[in-house]
């Protein structure tokens, strides 16, 4: 058992690293990297002047991965440390003959050089190649926290190590200096209710939409309009304040609002809003459509199976092939519009926003209807042909009703391979809360990735990937460790197989 389930899970992530290592090289091959400033407002307004829009081209396209990018004013600062001096001052006039010979070494191992056409200094870059990028992004994406993370040539002093202290409204916290982030694992009100920063995730930076933001924040940050309340701030003043204090990583530069706040360098905090993150909206609709499709596709279909071929049955049929045969989007539209007009259920989700229960009936229930269908249909099938078995002849000659044989026992068996099938619901909830999503216009993760797509956001394409094809793969794992519980007659060998 312990082998089959290693086994496994080294299969699955083995899985995992190719099928997303097959669309980081689609991405970043097939798409031409110039539509990544398709929507870029910054990147337009610089087209007036050439060589500034070259240099945020470069710049933005080191921040992605694609190439290592060098300005003269990097080369100088590697050569003076001393920005001030004469020595960096005569270092970043045209032609410098220390930076000519520094650009000459450095084309020697692969870089292209360049001269901005205004001022003739420097610039070089080195195409990165696509295995170096793909290794770089899965090395990256488990980091830990410590004292020695922040390195800042302008506060040599800075302290180092953890302490013990409180949050904002008194709850325990063990807390770090020098740490990219101040609170290291603190106790609040809200689930997990024990929250960390030791072990962190990193996905890259978003681009171009949501620039400049981790990716992974995108996902997990609360949305709508902030939040403010009345916080005890960390220089000692009470202040109204929308800042999750939680939160705050070290910034290398404050400004005087920060400075108001403040009595440290950890201001850098993000925002509570009113709703739910995206991955929290995506998280509800997803389970709960799962309990909706599977609390009324289990009694339906047993009740299918008990009146075969009578009126119920006939019913449950049609239902059955109304699903098979219409198109997804198609009944979703026909359901959003009977939802709205008959009932006067929202039928685009912003309508009254994350906080009104309305807006998720008609996503979930559109979201459930497929998964309704085709567990209706396995079911029935799978309690008929439990019907003509021994046990079953044995239960009857007992004198048992037939709702009594039906429920206490071939329901049981045939439980099994439904429950077998559960992971391949969830991989059917993921799939179509792309389209149900971007229908209802739902602010949650499936709507990401087909937005992410028209705005060539790779950084946001990989990571869906990524996090959907992980989700699937270990569904399928978790649907064979279930069906042990279910029935411990069952048992996962050593040698990978079922015995």
């Amino acid at each position: 058992m312990k082998k089959y389930v290693l086994v496994r899970i080294l299969r699955s992530l083995f899985s995992l690293v190719v099928v997303t290592s097959l669309a980081f090289a689609m991405v970043y091959t097939l798409v031409p990297r110039m539509r990544i400033f398709k929507t870029d407002g910054t990147w337009s307004k610089l087209s007036s002047d050439r060589d500034a829009q070259m240099s945020y081209e470069n710049s933005t396209y080191e921040k992605i991965g694609y190439i290592d990018f060098i300005e003269q004013k990097d080369i100088c600062a590697l050569l003076y440390e001393d920005k001030s001096g004469t020595g960096y001052s005569s270092c970043m006039q045209a032609g410098n003959a220390e930076v000519v010979s520094f650009v000459e070494e450095y084309e020697a191992k692969g870089y292209t050089s360049g001269v901005y056409e205004k001022n003739g200094l420097v610039w070089m870059t080195r195409e990165i190649p696509l295995a170096s990028r793909i290794v770089d992004w899965f090395s990256n994406i488990l980091w830990l926290d410590g004292p020695n993370r922040i390195q800042d040539a302008n506060n040599p002093d800075l302290e180092r190590g953890y302490y013990l202290g409180e949050t904002s409204t008194g709850s325990p916290a063990l807390m770090c200096s020098g740490c990219e982030y101040k609170y290291q694992v603190y106790v609040n009100g809200s689930f997990p209710f024990i929250h960390q920063n030791v072990l962190n995730v990193n996905f890259g930076t978003s681009y171009p939409t949501y620039a400049n933001t981790p990716v992974l924040d995108v996902f997990t940050q609360s949305q709508g309009e902030s939040v403010r309340t009345e916080q005890l701030m960390p220089n000692g003043t009470t202040q109204s304040s929308s800042l999750d204090l939680e939160t705050c990583k070290y910034k290398y530069t404050l400004d005087n609002l920060d400075v108001n706040k403040f009595n440290d360098n950890y201001a850098d905090c993000t925002t509570v809003r009113q709703d739910p993150s995206m991955l929290s909206v995506s998280a509800i609709m997803g389970i709960l459509s799962l309990i909706l499709s599977y609390g009324i596709a289990l009694p339906v279909g047993n009740l299918m199976a008990r009146k075969k071929g009578k009126l119920a049955d006939k019913i449950g049929m049609a239902y059955i092939i109304f699903i098979i045969a219409v198109p997804f989007l198609a009944y979703i539209y026909a359901f959003k519009y009977v939802g709205n007009v008959f009932f006067g259920l929202p039928d685009k989700f912003p309508s009254l926003g994350a906080l009104n229960w309305k807006s998720y009936v008609l996503p979930i229930i559109s979201l459930s209807l497929p998964s309704i269908g085709s567990t209706m249909m396995w079911i029935r099938r799978y309690m008929i042909d439990q019907s003509t078995q021994d046990y079953v002849k044995f239960a009857k000659s007992k004198g048992l009703s037939q709702k009594e044989i039906f429920n206490n026992h071939i329901m049981r068996n045939a439980i099994i391979p439904i429950a077998q099938g559960i992971p391949s619901s969830i991989v059917s909830v993921i799939s179509g809360a792309l389209i149900t999503e971007a229908v209802y216009a739902v602010p949650g993760m499936g709507k990401m990735l087909p937005d992410s797509i028209s705005a060539f956001n790779n950084p946001i394409v990989i990571t869906l990937t990524f996090i959907f094809t992980g989700v699937s793969i270990f569904a399928l794992l978790a649907g064979d460790l279930l069906i042990t519980v279910i029935d411990p007659r069952i048992s996962l060998a050593d040698n990978g197989g079922r015995k």
